[in-house]
């Protein structure tokens, strides 16, 4: 019997239906006799050896050693179910770790005296075994109002809110039983953590680290901190700062345990997060909706916002969760209230219908001075409502705020969350003593101590690449910075067929117009004059954004002879302009113009100037190149036709699950260069990081993925060559991720060659860049941040795997945050220092701006091509992008709506710029 006949548990289903008909115009494909290809799984590579090249230098960083005593241990994990007492299981966080600390408490001596390890969800761990291998515990706990959900089980019948305030009163002093059981899961020697030291990671190894990380949390869980993945906050006032809109960013803490060269380590950063401002409900939304006072806010709006929070209620002080607002006002909300005096013939309570307000004023004598005339706070079921008047509810502290943030939030949270080297270090250095490690039992109990010193590291400082301007002038750049001050472009372009376009900013066009050229002439670019400048009428300023772009196309095509080269276009706003999207999906992806946005607050010759090098940039002109790129002499990537491609994918904010992923490859192109790039830009499906259309075979001759139409570029630009190397790098994917991009990601760009050219075998290298990570870099006693071009490849990093960290930029404000680069694959054969300094120039390559860059430029654009491309889908109405209107492709999957592609004329251009 075939096994292919079985079904799933080896049995034979009784009859198959007869397999389908054969059309008579298909014939049958031969099957490959072929074994199949066991396929190679590619891992992470090891570090060939360190770089020797810069100026040394001595820094701190803020990982500090941690000694690991005993290593002939085991860690036990075990895992926790908890059940109500009627065998319901508790869905609600939160009350987990009360109930495990009653176990502990109640049953030290069934648990041999043990300390726990708790995750707060399902993992517990212990240094050595527990007595059994099956654990079952019942504990009681008197106060259930967790600092979550309780799970109470709410009695049926409309109740007043007092009547119920008691109930819960009473029940919870009545206490809550809970079972619980411990199972055992697996046991992890404490030898991994020594053998990841040596560069042998393995599960066990990061299982081990994982339960060294619980126990830091619980260490902050027990101090009353919010817990957010690995970072802690404490519930003190003094490090809340408002940002606006009823949030406050939170300063906290970031902690974890890393295997490096130099042994294990413990990392820990400052860590921002936002909350909801604590205080009474009714300022938070005040704040949230910058109203004028409650009467003029929007309840639709306040009901999402508000629900799930945490309430405090005054004056029983109890704490519930919102579930909803009252459909009616306060003073005309009614519910029943059991009259205990008043009975009916059946000897039952009768129920008096009373509105919340008059319950709560009369009944209860409690003032109410504005909340008869606005909706009451619902903290019961769906069916059986519990009210609150809005002035008695205040929200309590540490609560997350998830939803995304206004861009003047997060310039007011970067600005307030900013802090130079040294006051970063005094900061970390006064939270290490006062967390007080040393006196956690289960670090104890491992033999784990916590050095209070930053790690000293040797970093170099690379020389900053030579630059080549205008009229064969060259310079190197100091302090990672240089300017185009009585210097040309070294490639500017003309601008010919141009006009101005003005969207009702108060703007003088004509004098920005003769500015715009007087700075072109002394940059070397030639600009004629405009065709025209386009005023918007005032009748059109009040239609939608995209009505108002598609009116001036109108006026633009019945007054222009022909398409134009370029169009300067005058917003009316700095951030945000509701008319960018349209306006850019107009010009690139229906007609191919090359359009530059500005909006006018100071415009002088800087700014002008900038505006320049962004215009030159995306007409096709060079701003700056490197020296190494004119004289074709970059090792390793001048000698052989090299592209290089930056990849990244962004996701929409937290609160907006079905947006779509936007995935962005951006790559080089007219080899030998270096600083010339395209984009390609697609959807995929929301929050997918794999970039999953690089390959798209739609028939035997078509490959509708990205690479194809990258290779073609880079072919056609460069001479009719195609590339023998391919450098990828990658931004952020987390260490997680690793073998997914060597796997998923480079075999599909593999197939995208071989599809082209069966007989092609270039060469890869593939790079991670990553910025969100906690490792930061100090000059001993020195105020100023590391210099530009710092490169450490040693002790910090990882104790097998090829990674470095660089600083390429000067950070003029904050700490620096290098970038952690991880070479993950490199067949070319590069030498540390090359691949070092190819990185570094690639920081200089960006035509935007007159400084080095914190990550390389092919990221960076990947970044802006995404973003700018991502606008021309948020002013579509959203009934088109959001799922419902999908069109189901699969059982449960949901189209992903396409990005229109961009006009040919400008698909090869630096339009991102």
């Amino acid at each position: 019997m075939d096994s292919f006949e079985k079904d799933g548990n080896g049995a034979v289903p009784e009859s198959l239906p007869p397999p389908p008909p054969v059309p008579p115009d298909v014939v049958p494909i031969k099957a490959e006799s072929e074994p199949a290809k066991k396929k190679v799984v590619r891992v992470p590579m090891a570090r060939r050896g360190p770089g020797s090249k810069g100026q040394k230098i001595t820094l701190l960083t803020n990982h500090f050693k941690v000694n690991v005593g005993s290593v002939d241990g085991y860690f036990f994990h075990y895992c926790v179910s908890l059940f109500y007492e009627d065998g319901r299981p508790v869905d609600g966080k939160g009350v987990g770790r009360k109930v495990i600390d009653r176990v502990q408490e109640t049953y030290s001596n069934e648990l041999a005296g043990k300390d726990f390890a708790y995750d707060g969800e399902k993992s517990l761990f212990t240094v050595g075994p527990l007595p059994n291998n099956k654990l079952e515990f019942t504990v009681i706990l008197e106060d259930v109002t967790s600092n979550r959900n309780n799970g109470n089980a709410s009695p049926k019948g409309h109740e007043s809110p007092n009547a119920h305030d008691r109930k819960r009163i009473k029940r919870s002093y009545q206490s809550k039983t809970f079972k619980v059981d411990i199972s055992f899961a697996a046991k992890i020697p404490m030898q991994a953590i020594q053998n990841a030291l040596r560069g042998q990671e393995s599960e066990n190894s990061q299982e081990a680290l994982r339960v060294l990380d619980i126990i830091l949390r619980q260490h902050a869980a027990k101090q009353g901190c919010l817990l957010v993945r690995q970072s802690f906050f404490q519930n003190n006032p003094d490090n809340f700062t408002d940002i606006g809109g009823g949030v406050l960013g939170c300063r906290g803490f970031h902690s974890s345990f890393r295997a490096s060269q130099g042994g294990l380590s413990l990392n820990i950063d400052v860590s921002t997060t936002m909350i909801i401002r604590p205080g009474p409900v009714v300022d938070f939304l005040i704040a949230n909706q910058n109203a004028r006072d409650p009467y003029s806010l929007d309840w639709t709006k306040a009901k999402r916002t508000l629900k799930n929070l945490r309430i405090k209620v005054s004056p029983s002080n109890q704490e519930y969760k919102i579930t909803g607002l009252s459909e009616q006002m306060c003073k005309d909300q009614l519910f029943s209230l059991k009259q205990k005096s008043a009975k009916n013939d059946n000897g039952e309570a009768e129920n008096l219908e009373i509105t919340v307000y008059d319950y709560f004023v009369n009944r209860r004598n409690i003032e109410l001075r504005y909340s008869a005339d606005l909706p009451c706070i619902n903290v019961g079921k769906p069916k059986r409502p519990t009210y609150f008047p809005l002035e008695l509810c205040s929200l309590v502290s540490l609560q997350r705020y998830t939803k995304a943030l206004t861009t003047f939030q997060r310039a007011s949270l970067v600005e307030k969350s900013r802090q130079k080297p040294q006051e970063r270090m005094t900061v970390l250095s006064s939270a290490l003593q006062r967390s007080n490690y040393g006196a956690e039992p289960m670090l104890r109990s491992c033999g784990v101590s916590i050095s209070t010193n930053f790690t000293q590291v040797e970093g170099r400082v690379l020389p900053a690449p030579r630059l080549k301007v205008g009229n064969g002038e060259d310079f190197f750049p100091r302090n990672g910075r240089w300017n185009f001050n009585n210097k040309k472009l070294v490639e500017p372009t003309k601008i010919e067929r141009w006009a101005v376009v003005n969207f009702s900013a108060r703007c003088d066009t004509n004098s920005l117009v003769r500015d715009l050229i007087r700075c072109g002439d002394m940059k070397g670019i030639r600009i004629d004059n405009p065709f025209d400048v386009f005023q918007e009428t005032n009748q059109n300023r009040r239609c939608s954004p995209v009505v108002r772009v598609d009116k001036m196309f109108e006026d633009i095509q019945s007054k222009l002879p022909g398409a134009p080269q370029f169009l300067l276009c005058v917003l009316p706003d700095k951030k945000n302009s509701d008319l960018y999207g349209p306006w850019k999906k107009k010009n690139l992806a229906e007609f191919g113009i090359v359009t530059q946005c500005m909006a006018p607050t100071r415009v002088n010759d800087q700014y002008l100037t900038n505006l320049l090098l962004k215009i030159n940039a995306k007409l096709g002109g060079l701003n700056s190149m490197l020296a190494i790129e004119q004289t074709t002499s970059i090792p390793v990537v001048s000698k052989v036709p090299t592209i290089i491609l930056g990849m990244d994918v962004s996701h929409g904010s937290p609160g907006q699950s079905d947006i779509p992923s936007i995935a962005a490859v951006v790559s080089s192109r007219q080899w030998p260069l270096i600083s010339r790039y395209r984009a390609s830009v697609r959807t995929q499906s929301p929050k997918l990081e794999m970039i999953d259309s690089l390959f798209k075979r739609v028939s035997d001759k078509e490959d509708e993925g990205i690479i194809r139409e990258v290779l073609l570029d880079f072919y056609t630009s460069s001479g009719k060559r195609k590339p023998d190397q391919i450098i990828i790098f990658r931004d952020g994917v987390s260490e997680s991720q690793f073998n997914q991009v060597l796997n998923i990601e480079l075999d599909q760009v593999i197939e995208a060659c071989k599809f082209l050219d069966e007989s092609w075998n270039p060469k890869f290298v593939v790079i991670v860049a990553q910025k969100n990570h906690h490792t930061k870099f100090f000059q001993q006693g020195s105020p100023d941040n590391v210099p530009p071009g710092t490169v450490i490849d040693n002790k910090i990093c990882h104790p097998k795997n090829n990674d470095f960290y660089l600083c390429a930029h000067a950070g003029m404000i904050g700490t620096t945050r290098p970038t952690h680069y991880h070479v993950l694959l490199d067949q070319i054969g590069f030498s540390a220092d090359d691949l070092q300094e190819l990185v570094h120039s690639l920081s200089y390559v960006y035509q935007r701006s007159t400084t080095a860059i914190s990550v390389v430029a092919p990221i960076c654009y990947a970044h802006l091509a995404a973003s700018q491309v991502g606008t021309f889908m948020k002013f579509e109405d959203a009934s088109e992008t959001s799922s419902s209107h999908g069109g189901v492709t699969a059982p449960g999957a949901v189209a992903v709506p396409q990005l229109p592609r961009l006009n040919e004329k400008v698909c090869s251009s630096m339009f991102f710029c």
